[in-house]
């Protein structure tokens, strides 16, 4: 009895031991119950304080398990090869160095699109994840299984049907449904026509999302029953977004007409007479807020019908780089309602006329090889920076040579200066190497090196992971 008594004085006395050594304060006057073993010697009191607490914390301190412990699944093996294990150190580093969610989801994305995972000791997703890629989506399904106190439902890697639906974990049942809506798009909208009532408003604007997926008339009746009838506004204005790129957006009504009444169509040329819409500046704060509020509501179909144009003469007829509310309105309607062709043609015109921080909002819509043809023509004819690059071209870009382009000769002369820091351009550098293709992170690696920049400096460290990492993505 005696013994368990003196080991739980112990126990309550190395809390305070500990304190005193996190605070640098000498600790052996607070472990008195060894008062013999420690000695008179300060110092030599603290070193053998140090010996017996960690025997005694090894020894007779024991972690008693939880009353329900249960044995988990194997963690499940993913489709695309983990990273090679000498880079794992580097993810590793990258990680730690960005520490913020959005950094976290660019290495993770880059590294899918390179046909690589992340090693689950390194990263793991949880389970409500939804930014992570979907080839993380068993190991998202693994984290919901863990928490989980029920028995984990059947898994299946059969094709997804309304029958099985409930055999799917929610985030593989996604990724299934997208990949079934890319093979078959009536089979997937049909899977959703049978399950989508029964899932929550927010697991439904998710599932809906995917129709945006080859999004063709078929869908109209679909969708109009959800607009009409969904008992979740966000998911219904979901449902209105998307036929509003089929052309079935509302009707055009007071709203939409006063809403145009802000512009005004004219011509212009002499020989070449064309059209171009220019916004009629507001003459008070109150008549911002309305035209603002009016493009919330407005679809493109309809704005551009109130002005007498076609969806895709309003785009080319605009007039921009003069008011910029406007075009980041417009480019917003273009966004939630114009169809594909709409979405690329608006880029080209943003970026013919100088207003390339416009195609970051655009870059969702626009396929992986649209996007990075446009960051790269950004950066060498607008003189973007790398991380607004970074935004337009998101994880499958692949340019070969963007120290070139003038962020890369500016980004050199700010890291050459004689007050620069070793924390400068940091997140320049790293965007850089999202960007750059494995010969362009290795050239430009070999540039920055000359350049000055030590071989080991953590500012390269995205680059030199790009550099030694072999390229098994699908181009864009």
């Amino acid at each position: 009895m005696t013994e368990v008594i003196e080991a739980e004085t112990m126990l309550d006395a190395m809390g305070a031991v500990l304190t005193r050594w996190t605070m640098g304060s000498a600790a052996a006057p607070a472990a008195s119950f060894w008062r013999a073993e420690l000695g008179d010697d300060p110092t030599e009191a603290e070193l053998r304080l140090l010996a017996l607490s960690g025997q005694f914390l090894g020894a007779a301190v024991t972690m008693e398990p939880g009353a329900t412990l249960r044995v988990l699944p194997d963690v499940p093996a993913l489709t695309l090869p983990t990273l090679p294990e000498p880079l794992r150190p580097l993810a590793r580093r990258i990680l730690a160095a960005k520490k913020q969610a959005q950094s976290g989801t660019e290495l993770v994305h880059f590294l899918a699109a390179r046909g690589w995972t992340m090693h689950p000791a390194d990263w793991m997703p949880a389970a409500a994840d939804d930014d992570a890629p979907d080839v993380y989506a068993t190991w998202r399904d693994w984290a919901a299984i863990a928490a989980a106190d029920g028995a984990a439902r059947r898994q299946t890697n059969d094709r997804l049907t309304a029958d099985n639906w409930e055999d799917f974990w929610p985030a593989a049942r996604k990724a299934a449904l997208a990949g079934l809506r890319r093979d078959d798009p009536s089979a997937a909208r049909g899977v959703l026509e049978a399950r989508l009532a029964g899932e929550t408003a927010d697991t439904r604007l998710r599932l809906l999302s995917l129709l945006s997926e080859r999004l063709s008339d078929d869908d109209v009746t679909f969708l109009e029953g959800i607009a009409a009838n969904d008992r979740a506004p966000k998911v219904k204005a979901l449902a209105t977004s998307l036929l509003g790129r089929l052309g079935h957006g509302p009707a055009s009504g007071e709203d939409i007409a006063e809403l145009a009444g802000f512009f005004s169509v004219r011509t212009k040329g002499l020989l070449r007479r064309s059209r171009v819409v220019q916004a009629e500046p507001p003459k008070t704060p109150a008549q911002w807020q309305r035209r603002k509020a009016l493009f919330e509501g407005a679809d493109l179909a309809a704005f551009s019908g109130a002005l007498g144009l076609a969806p895709q003469e309003l785009i080319a007829a605009w007039d921009w780089n003069v008011d910029h509310a406007a075009d980041m309105a417009l480019i917003n309607v273009i966004v939630s309602s114009g169809t594909d062709a709409h979405v690329t043609q608006a880029a080209d015109a943003i970026s013919q006329g100088d207003a390339t921080g416009l195609i970051a909002a655009l870059a969702p819509r626009l396929s992986p090889a649209e996007r990075a043809r446009h960051a790269e023509t950004a950066l060498h004819s607008h003189g973007i920076s790398f991380e607004l690059a970074q935004q337009v071209a998101g994880p499958a870009a692949r340019l070969d040579d963007p120290l070139s382009a003038p962020a890369g000769k500016t980004l050199l002369a700010a890291l050459q200066r004689d007050d620069a820091k070793p924390s400068d351009q940091f997140a320049e550098l790293h965007a850089l190497g999202l960007i750059a293709s494995r010969d362009g992170a290795q050239r430009s690696l070999q540039r920055l090196t000359g350049a000055g920049l030590l071989q080991g400096d953590p500012r390269l460290d995205m680059l030199r992971l790009n550099a030694a990492l072999d390229d098994n993505g699908a181009n864009p």
